[in-house]
């Protein structure tokens, strides 16, 4: 079968994001496959380069993953025309200068999210890349997920009737560090080096809620920094200077009402890390990253307030689960395989980095909300 190869940068795929999500279980799966299958063309075979700051970390992945080329000069890499595509998923702080460098060069950008750490700048990318003609994207991987998946067709179907609201949970215990015991980097609790619960999470409910509920008229947000103190890597203390936690109230255009709670200073008692309960007049759902469980309004329990007798309802009760056992691929790679098509063949794909712009937006104005105790309205970008 005919292959029609392209090259890849990607840049910042050490941590363990990229090099997990972004490199093992999308680029390097997607080879091993046989690149991504065109139903009237050429298989489309990516082709990476590893860029990064330390030569012999990206030598050592590199070589795990059985990828040729690496190396420690983004410019040079930009000056390849081999090289269609640039990948960053380095951290927030540095994303802009990279991109920017990337669309001069006139390549097609990918990137995480957030693409900028504010609105300005976010705006800056996309203009300057929409300028360019440049294909373009930002990662939006929730969307794959097979609990957000099964929720989407049930609002397509019509299940929900009119949806009223949407109560989602995120988040678990993220240790302090003490004693080397810590899940996340430590960049991501000081805002100078570009750390924050909102400016990363937010970003991610925007995208979700664009797609699946509608569009976000207003927002009023409350931040916290709960725990003042954490270790890095090398077990030193620091302050914490980034907010850890964010609760969120979100007024759609249609009407409905979202409501998020955002934490890494919780210890989760709900079904998964990530929960959405929507309730609609014909029924409701519980989704989480994988599973999404039901109740029709035929089958809800007639409630009498009463907290003087234990209740004889078992509330966990009456559920049942949507398209059990249903198989999905991983979330990252599916949308890696649809920027790629996008690229090639020209097929269409509208995660692009104004819709990474919005997710900075809401960010940027659940901020402003917090400093002002206010509703705060979200204008339209373009």
């Amino acid at each position: 079968m005919e292959t029609r190869k392209i090259g890849i940068i990607m840049n910042g795929v050490t941590g363990r994001m990229g090099t997990n999500q972004h490199l093992v279980r999308s680029i390097c799966a997607i080879r091993d496959q046989g690149g991504v299958s065109v139903a009237d063309g050429p298989n489309i075979m990516p082709e990476p380069i590893l860029v990064g700051r330390n030569e012999a970390k990206i030598r050592k992945l590199a070589e795990e993953n059985e990828i040729a080329a690496y190396s420690t000069n983004l410019d040079e890499c930009l000056a390849n025309d081999k090289y269609e595509i640039y990948f960053d998923s380095l951290t927030t702080d540095l994303r802009v200068p990279g991109v920017r460098k990337a669309i001069a060069a006139g390549k097609h950008i990918y990137c995480e999210k957030p693409i900028a750490s504010d609105l300005e700048a976010a705006m800056t990318l996309w203009n300057e890349v929409k300028a360019a003609g440049l294909k373009n994207g930002v990662v939006q991987d929730k969307l794959w997920l097979p609990g957000l998946v099964k929720l989407k067709k049930l609002i397509d179907s019509g299940f929900f009737g009119r949806i009223l609201s949407v109560r989602g949970e995120f988040g678990y215990w993220v240790f302090e560090g003490e004693d080397g015991k810590l899940q996340r980097p430590s960049w991501n609790y000081r805002k100078e080096d570009g750390g924050g619960l909102i400016i990363d999470m937010l970003c991610h409910w925007r995208y979700v809620i664009d797609n699946l509920f509608g569009d976000i008229k207003s927002v009023t947000n409350l931040g916290a920094t709960h725990i003042p103190k954490r270790w890095d890597e090398n077990n030193n203390p620091y302050e914490s200077t980034a907010d850890d936690s964010a609760y969120t109230t979100m007024v759609l255009d249609n009407g409905i009402i979202v409501h998020m709670n955002s934490s890494w200073c919780v210890r989760p008692r709900r079904d998964d890390l990530l929960v959405l309960q929507v309730d609609g007049t014909e029924g409701s759902a519980y989704a989480g990253l994988r599973k999404c469980r039901v109740q029709k309004r035929t089958e809800t329990p007639w409630v009498v307030w009463n907290p003087d007798v234990e209740s004889a309802i078992n509330y966990f009760d009456g559920w049942t689960e949507f398209e059990p056992g249903a198989e999905y691929e991983n979330a990252f790679k599916i949308q890696w395989e649809l920027f790629l098509k996008h690229v090639v063949n020209d097929e269409p794909f509208r995660w692009s980095l104004l819709e990474g712009a919005k997710g900075v937006q809401l960010a940027e104005k659940s901020i402003e909300s917090w400093k002002n105790r206010a509703w705060v309205d979200l204008p339209e970008l373009e």
